[in-house]
């Protein structure tokens, strides 16, 4: 099996989002000054940015294994049991991300023909987000899954 990468797919494109939001709240923060009159677009497209950059920020998350936990009931557990513990939590999660990501399918079709307030797009675009979101994390929570057979891998991952 190859070793994860140090940067992933998910984790550029969260980077990517975080510093074309950056440059929009400095527009924003500029705009508000007398240098120049701010345009009217950039405080909804910093709020469409943040909500992609978390949105794909969470499947990083996933693919290392940060997410936030109380362990010290399963750390009572043996090795074998604490495994098999982990696979059910990611199993009824994958169920939960699979439900999420209908409702951003349905929700993507409803907004389809709404028009954003201020941007030349349709709100489906914004809410594509937990949509697309959605198929990172379950790739991510499949793959540790199934990384999980490997009885030589550690259960915890490394803090």
């Amino acid at each position: 099996m190859l070793p994860e990468r140090k940067y992933s797919f998910e984790g550029v494109v969260a980077s990517l989002l975080f510093i074309a939001l950056l440059i929009v709240v400095m527009i924003q923060i500029f705009g508000r000054t007398p240098l120049f009159a701010g345009p009217v677009w950039t405080e909804e497209l910093a709020r469409w940015l943040w909500v992609w950059m978390a949105f794909i920020a969470i499947a990083e998350v996933e693919r290392t294994d940060r997410q936030l936990r109380m362990g010290f009931l399963s750390e009572m557990l043996p090795a074998k049991y604490q495994r098999g513990l982990f696979t059910l939590i990611d199993i009824a999660y994958l169920g939960i991300m699979i439900h999420l990501s209908w409702i951003g399918y349905k929700t993507v079709l409803r907004t389809w023909n709404n028009e954003a307030v201020t941007l030349p797009t349709s709100d489906a675009a914004l809410y594509a987000s937990a949509f697309v979101a959605s198929f990172l994390i379950i790739n991510r929570i499949l793959r540790r899954i199934f990384g999980r057979t490997d009885l030589n891998k550690n259960v915890e991952p490394s803090l």
